[in-house]
């Protein structure tokens, strides 16, 4: 014990507490002053811990009135053709999304995106920021690309809303998508939108291309979530055919 961190020593504790189930989605974590005369560690330190935890999302800090344990993890089967708004609302969550930024590129400017959107040099792709959040608790950073070849305008309204409502509203609709799934760290410009300050606080990067039904790449994206607000869960065989989920009760 004595290499661990005293602050990791609270957040091991309070973290014990919720993933047991003695803690749940809602409850009111002990007190600062009570967690201090507990392990005997100064209260700065114990404030250190829960800032962690509600940077992690974890627990919910409520001035005047205490911290408690965050809403559950959303959980996103990768079968599931959802878009991030639904995911939010089949998760109880309030879906938001806030344009922070929008361009118009060349193919050569982006040439790895020109290639999985089988574009050439001089094809055009808007391209666009978004922040994501659910109850306005931000959940991910959206980086998007779309062929203009396929989609030649976009209304810059329709992107604090859902992007795929308004691409189905003008009949461009997903037949197949391609993921990729890796870690990443944030960084600096990336935790500042998402609100982290924990260097150590890790993302999960999806990536994909979506293609229209006449097989034509027509959407990039890259989004970064904050691992500890979302996850991913797929299965074969019968249990996907049955929607078999052993580690909970939750639907996914």
């Amino acid at each position: 014990m004595k290499d661990i961190p005293k602050y990791k020593i609270i957040e091991n504790y309070i973290l014990s507490q919720i993933k047991s189930g003695r803690l749940k989605r809602g409850d009111q974590i002990e007190t600062e002053q009570k967690i201090s005369e507990k392990f005997n560690i100064g209260r700065l330190t114990v404030n250190k811990a829960i800032i962690n935890l509600a940077q992690q999302g974890y627990i919910e800090r409520i001035p005047g009135k205490g911290s408690f344990v965050r809403s559950n993890v959303v959980t996103k089967k990768v079968s599931a053709k959802r878009s991030f708004t639904l995911d939010m609302k089949t998760a109880g969550l309030v879906p938001g999304s806030k344009l922070i930024d929008y361009r118009i590129l060349k193919g050569k400017e982006a040439p790895n995106v020109a290639k999985y959107l089988a574009l050439s040099e001089d094809d055009l792709i808007h391209y666009f920021i978004r922040l994501r959040t659910g109850n306005n608790d931000p959940i991910a950073l959206s980086y998007t690309y779309i062929s203009a070849k396929v989609v030649p305008a976009i209304d810059i309204n329709c992107l604090n809303n859902s992007l795929n409502a308004y691409l189905n509203s003008i009949d461009i609709y997903s037949a197949a998508t391609v993921h990729k799934m890796t870690a990443h760290i944030a960084d600096a410009k990336q935790a500042k939108y998402l609100g982290i300050t924990n260097a150590n606080v890790a993302l999960l990067r999806n990536a994909h291309v979506t293609y229209t039904q006449d097989r034509r790449p027509y959407e990039y994206i890259e989004t970064y979530y904050i691992s500890s607000k979302f996850e991913y869960m797929f299965s074969t065989g019968f249990a996907e055919e049955e929607n078999i989920n052993p580690f909970n009760d939750e639907e996914i």
